[in-house]
């Protein structure tokens, strides 16, 4: 569009003419965006806000009074605040190529002054120092005209062939060569180990081949004997074997023979004195059981005899009464007493004859007859023989 300007991204575009820009500068600054520009009655300058570098080779005398050549580099550019932009456009528009002259002078007297302040020996050790000391001091007077330092680099320092820096390495450059001769020292000697330990290993080496060596021989000659003594000692060895399977054979028949012994003669044996001794139990068991029963049966037949004579008993006692004089006095009761007496007396006697007949098998036993009198001996049954004596 006719009129209207667009700075590039690293410009600043300055608009002179018209209305007093911000803050009471004489131009007005457009950076990012475009802007119209009336013809005739504005002018349009760019100020280059790009990264640009000043080169320094200054001579500075040290603190101990010894001449050093010093080169450095500045990295540096127009500020980005729009303060930086116009104090670096009132002063470099019109010639922006003396930015970096200004910026090197500037350096270059402040690298001056510290140098001044600093042994060679810091100078040389301490770059960094250096750098950091020459920013802090230009930093005022650069924010003055509008720029910003980014980066400050000592390149290089030189004595001016003075000898004063080859001096200040030499016992360094002593040291270093001197532990090198050390370390080469360590090396050869650590070389020379190395070797006369492989010589040591490889005769080792050599001794352990040679023992090797001479057992494998031992060890061939001894398979060789063997192989020789194989067979004598095979067919011997063949012999014991068979030897012993027919001495186990031999013992199993042995066993086997024990066992159809005792299968054939003395389990039969046992079992048969077993019978005979079941059947004498069994028969004295039997013969027992018999004389018992004897016994049993003898016994009811001598207590139904002595009942069969209990009553010839009372009568022989009543008789006896009879013969006697004796008188009733209470009539009826007094004969039912004197009746009830003889039978309690012939009880009596029927007791004590069964007790006289607690005797053993074979006594003889004494009866008596109707007048009282003993008829005879009778003999008990001998239950042992089952016959009456």
């Amino acid at each position: 569009m006719f009129g209207y300007r667009v700075p590039a991204p690293d410009q600043a575009m300055l608009i002179s003419g018209g209305r007093i820009g911000l803050g009471g500068a004489p131009f007005k600054v457009i950076t990012g965006h475009g802007a119209f520009v009336a013809p005739l009655f504005r002018k349009v300058r760019y100020l280059s806000l790009a990264m640009c570098e000043s080169e320094v080779a200054e001579q500075c005398v040290t603190k101990q009074g010894i001449s050093l050549n010093v080169r450095a580099v500045i990295a540096f550019k127009v500020g980005n605040d729009m303060e930086s932009i116009v104090n670096a456009g009132q002063r470099f528009l019109s010639d922006q190529d003396q930015m970096s002259t200004l910026t090197g002078r500037i350096f270059a007297g402040h690298l001056r002054s510290i140098i001044g302040s600093m042994t060679v020996e810091e100078i040389v050790t301490e770059r960094q120092k250096l750098a950091t000391e020459v920013l802090d001091g230009s930093k005022v007077e650069m924010a003055r005209i509008g720029l910003a330092v980014d980066s400050l680099q000592i390149q290089s320092i030189d004595d001016m062939n003075s000898g004063y820096i080859d001096a200040m390495a030499a016992p360094h450059n002593a040291a270093i060569q001197r532990q090198a001769q050390i370390a080469q020292a360590q090396a050869n000697q650590a070389a020379a180990e190395a070797q006369q330990e492989a010589q040591r290993k490889q005769a080792e080496y050599q001794r352990h081949t040679m023992v090797v060596q001479a057992q494998y021989k031992a060890e061939v000659d001894r398979a060789q004997s063997e192989a020789g003594q194989a067979g004598p000692l095979a067919q011997a060895k063949a012999q014991l074997d068979v030897l012993a399977a027919q001495t186990e054979l031999a013992n199993k028949q042995a066993e086997l023979r024990q066992r159809q012994l005792v299968a054939e003669v003395v389990r039969p044996a046992e079992a048969e004195a077993e019978k005979v001794r079941v059947l004498a139990e069994a028969d004295a068991a039997r013969t027992k059981l018999q004389a018992e029963a004897a016994a049993s049966h003898d016994r009811v037949a001598l207590d139904r005899m002595l009942i069969e004579q209990l009553p010839m008993i009372v009568k022989e006692a009543a008789a006896g009464l009879a013969a006697a004089n004796v008188s009733v006095l209470n009539g009826a009761d007094g004969l039912s007493e004197i009746a009830a007496g003889l039978v309690g007396q012939g009880l009596t006697i029927l007791e004590s004859v069964k007790r006289s007949l607690a005797t053993p098998v074979g006594s003889q036993v004494t009866l008596f007859d109707d007048d009282g009198a003993p008829s005879g001996q009778h003999a008990l049954p001998d239950t042992k023989n089952g016959q009456t004596r």
